[in-house]
């Protein structure tokens, strides 16, 4: 199983995970030249991908999924709660509601839906499994739960959102009602916040994390990385940052 990016963060979200005959994508928030061209670097053509997942309906993750969808007839699979929000939009697109409480089966994927905490309708973040090796993504969460914790556990890799610095961000030039949504509980993780997950998770099969999210404005990747490199024992130079403008290139779990 490996996985990709072709961005991460609040201009465009999207993560490519492929097992065996199977590429699916996790979001896309670019419009379809875009992510035709991000997915050239990565040695795709949209034509290859099985079906795009919606975490929730902020256009970061979700402005480009209608297009793209429709123009190469892809399928799409997001909650009952986003999809609500987005009938107009998906309205001639094959849309499977999925049930954030069931495993579900993609070709060579199966897929765990798991709910989170954050400002829309009925978010969702993902476990990917091939049957020996799971990748746990988790971003766009304002704060930290048992259910997630559960999830997550014993993954092999991770992708987690260090969206801001708490200090960077309460020094910064957001406005007190922008720091208020972002810092709260329905908003998105700090440095501190993803650290404090895993020192409580059994990261002992874990081979791989990526830094995802990152906020431009308040957050910067050393910051990230010194914060999940601490907890983890390991060389700030082992954390990988996902980036908005190159994304990350395809990593493989062994």
């Amino acid at each position: 199983m490996r996985f990709a990016f072709l961005g991460s963060g609040s201009e465009g979200n999207s993560l490519l995970v492929q097992a065996g005959n199977t590429t699916l994508m996790l979001d896309c928030g670019f419009s379809v030249n875009e992510t035709v061209a991000r997915l050239a670097r990565l040695g795709l053509q949209a034509e290859q991908i099985n079906g795009i997942l919606v975490t929730h309906e902020h256009s970061d993750h979700i402005g480009g999924v209608a297009r793209l969808a429709r123009k190469f007839q892809l399928p799409v699979w997001m909650t009952h709660g986003t999809l609500l929000t987005q009938q107009a939009a998906f309205a001639d697109i094959a849309v499977t509601e999925l049930n954030p409480h069931h495993r579900l089966s993609i070709g060579d994927l199966e897929v765990q839906p798991f709910l989170v905490p954050h400002d829309a309708r009925e978010p969702v973040q993902y476990v990917f499994g091939d049957g020996m090796h799971r990748l746990g993504v988790l971003t766009d969460t304002g704060h930290i739960t048992p259910h997630i914790e559960e999830s997550l556990a014993g993954c092999h890799a991770m992708v987690l959102e260090c969206n801001h610095d708490e200090e960077l961000l309460r020094t910064g030039r957001y406005p007190p009602s922008l720091k208020q949504r972002v810092g709260g509980r329905f908003g998105h993780l700090s440095n501190r916040q993803a650290a404090g997950l895993l020192e409580n998770l059994d990261t002992s099969c874990l081979q791989y994390i990526v830094a995802a999210h990152l906020s431009k404005q308040n957050n910067l990747p050393e910051l990230a990385a010194q914060a999940l490199s601490a907890v983890l024992s390991c060389k700030v130079a082992e954390i990988t940052i996902a980036s908005q403008s190159e994304g990350l290139d395809w990593v493989v779990i062994e």
